[in-house]
């Protein structure tokens, strides 16, 4: 069965390029009928933070992402990763390594100086017991290094990039395992080993993650061949690229799962989109989709190599498509919360606020355009100069003034529309001028401005909240 995971850190909140990550690996997991599974890499003691485990799992579940297992939690399997650490060590393809922080500084100032990579130059890879007991005695601490001979040649077949080959000359010198500590004991486990032992324990058969792992997978299957343990199949994604084709970053601004679902963006688009990040869709396939539509056609030969440029424009296109095609019961369940956070009371009858959603919904990009749209609805408005403007028109109070009166002697309970276009046209008929001149200014007087939601239905939903008459009644003076 195939086996995928996703390894967050939680030491920031859900990122795109992750949640992108997550998505492929469910796509792939859902097609193949296998698993998806998620591992919290909570190694790094100082900047992990329930909060943030909080975030991620929550993020994804909002996504519509989940998963078919309890996430495995790496701090908790230390103990796997030390015996692993020391079955290299028995079999002599680690070694403890004493050089302190100043010597490798200076090692790499000369490399430097010497147009070289840096690298590590495996200098206590040979030492004797003699020299070790010397560096012990000095009260020297050692990392733990796995050997990577030079001559080593790493192959492997990616799903999105073929054929994959590197050298052990440039991974960069014997790698860091477990972190400095005393001679008797093993320092913190790294990355690498981590990653290797539990992908293993977690029986994963394939490793989908971003290209910029693709210098770590040659390092990991290495170790997979010392530890003796069967390597997964790799597929490394594109990354996610800036309008200028740099690698996404906070210094673009919106990263954050959070930021864009307080921006107003749904889960649908945003899942939607993040698939459309690297991967194409079959021909005869529209872009607009759910996961589980992609799912029945997801594959790696239609992931791309190329970076994928970020697009705003067609992020809030898709956006817009998911918000125009909810129901306005779908459309009210998603933004009564922000009305409400505005300190907005909707009204008892529920066919009020139905009745705003259904006029508002056609018209929103972002959700949060809806607070916007919404406010006059709430909230009196001011009158803006093209409102003010228009109601010095000439006749124009005096057609809202003949309104103002239809409406005191004979109310409209904002039902039946053919009622409301005979108001109008008997209030343009007593005051002399054309009904577009009294509709215009009944816009002025409501919403405050000459632009807005059809008029009719605007009029309708405040008569039916009281606020018609107050607002033209202001008008009048």
């Amino acid at each position: 069965m195939v086996r995928v995971r996703l390894a967050p850190s939680p030491t920031g909140t859900l990122h795109i390029g992750t949640a992108r990550t997550a998505v492929f690996n469910w796509l792939f997991a859902r097609h193949q009928k296998g698993q998806f599974l998620l591992r919290i890499e909570d190694t790094d003691k100082e900047r992990s933070k329930p909060e943030f485990t909080t975030n991620i799992l929550e993020g994804l579940a909002w996504l519509g992402i989940d998963w078919d297992e309890d996430p495995t939690i790496q701090s908790e399997r230390v103990h796997e990763h030390r015996s692993a650490i020391q079955l290299l060590l028995d079999r002599g393809l680690a070694y403890r390594c004493y050089a302190n922080e100043e010597e490798l500084a200076t090692m790499r100032e000369l490399q430097k100086a010497e147009n070289k990579a840096p690298r590590y130059d495996n200098r206590h890879r040979h030492l004797t017991a003699e020299q070790e007991a010397s560096f012990q005695a000095k009260g020297r601490e050692a990392v733990i290094r796995f050997r990577i001979d030079d001559s080593e040649e790493i192959h492997w077949r990616d799903l999105v990039r073929g054929p994959m080959q590197w050298r052990g000359a440039d991974l960069g010198g014997d790698m860091v395992i477990a972190r400095r500590a005393p001679a008797d004991q093993i320092g913190d486990p790294l990355y690498n080993l981590v990653v290797v032992v539990d992908d293993a324990a977690m029986a994963i058969t394939h490793v989908i993650r971003g290209e910029d792992h693709i210098a770590n997978t040659a390092k990991q299957l290495l170790l997979y061949q010392a530890l003796e343990l069967t390597a997964p199949v790799f597929a490394h994604t594109p990354l996610i690229l800036n309008a200028e084709g740099r690698k996404l970053s906070k210094r673009d601004g919106v990263t954050s799962i959070n930021d864009f679902r307080s921006m107003g963006y749904t889960a649908e688009a945003i899942a939607n989109y993040m698939t459309l990040l690297g991967w194409s869709v079959p021909e005869g396939m529209e872009e607009r989709f759910t996961l589980m539509q992609a799912a029945e056609v997801f594959s790696f030969d239609r992931v791309n190599k190329a970076g994928a440029r970020f697009d705003w424009d067609k992020l809030n296109w898709l956006n817009a498509q998911v918000l125009h095609g909810l129901t306005p019961q779908q459309l009210l369940d998603d933004i009564s919360p922000l009305w409400r956070e505005q300190g907005w009371s909707l009204p008892e009858d529920v066919s009020w606020s139905l009745a705003l959603c259904e006029l508002l919904g056609p018209s929103l990009t972002l959700l949060k355009d809806g607070i916007d749209q919404a406010k006059p609805f709430f909230v009196c408005p001011e009158l803006e100069d093209d409102g003010l403007k228009q109601l010095e028109v000439e006749g124009a109070r005096g057609a809202l003034g003949q309104l103002v009166e239809s409406l005191e002697s004979d109310p409209w309970d904002g039902g039946d529309i053919a009622v409301a276009q005979s108001l109008l046209a008997g209030a343009a008929n007593k005051a002399g001028v054309k009904k577009g001149v009294l509709m215009k200014s009944l816009r002025a007087g409501l919403l405050g401005r000459l632009q807005g939601p059809d008029l009719i239905t605007t009029w309708s939903l405040l008569t039916r909240v009281g606020q018609d008459l107050p607002r033209l009644k202001r008008c009048l003076s």
